[in-house]
């Protein structure tokens, strides 16, 4: 079994195609035991390589109220205030910790994508 890291995008093109050719390969069999330390390799150079950013907590929430049809003003009603709603969907509020449970229980948007750290947008009035 040769296997080295992978350091090179042609090294991760590689294993990928190595993955493809033994993807269903029983476990604790040598292909599955070949199989299971590539794609911890190929984990390891994607994460070091091409990081995925947290999700910006706001533009989630205006995503899931595109996708169900809520309306600013439902928003409103979830968080309590209907000029927070405001506030916080033009950036110049922050989620705090009550309004964060409230769309977590309700939406059932998970806490962690709504922790997010992410900028408020400067008002120049």
């Amino acid at each position: 079994m040769s296997i080295h890291p992978i350091r090179t995008k042609e090294d991760h093109r590689n294993a990928l195609k190595e993955i493809e050719m033994l993807w269903g390969a029983k476990v604790g069999t040598p292909n599955g035991d070949r199989l299971d330390v590539l794609c911890v390799l190929v984990e390891h150079y994607e994460e070091k390589n091409y990081p995925i950013e947290a999700p910006d907590p706001v533009e989630t929430i205006r995503i899931f109220m595109e996708e169900h049809g809520f309306t600013q003003s439902d928003f409103g009603s979830v968080i309590g205030s209907q000029s927070r709603a405001s506030e916080v969907l033009r950036k110049s509020r922050r989620l705090n910790l009550s309004m964060i449970q409230k769309v977590r229980v309700q939406w059932k948007i998970p806490a962690d994508v709504l922790v997010a750290p992410y900028h408020l947008e400067v008002d120049n009035r």
